[in-house]
């Protein structure tokens, strides 16, 4: 359950990163940073979720479906 928390605090952290970089691009504020600060993130959080997702699979925290349908 631990597990599935923290994928969806990571989501939500990957959701406001866009929506940062989002503002920036709208406004051309470059006072609060570059756009491609909040991109990069969101791209690392990405690939944390997806190495996560593996660790948990791999030693049986989460188990997937054995069909898809």
């Amino acid at each position: 359950m631990l597990i599935k928390i923290v994928l969806v605090a990571l989501v939500l952290y990957m959701i406001v990163n866009l929506f940062m970089a989002m503002r920036i691009m709208m406004k051309n504020d470059t006072s609060k940073g570059p756009m491609s600060k909040y991109i990069g993130r969101r791209v690392l959080t990405s690939a944390v979720i997806v190495i996560i997702i593996l660790i948990a699979i791999g030693t049986g925290l989460i188990t997937p479906n054995p069909r898809p349908y």
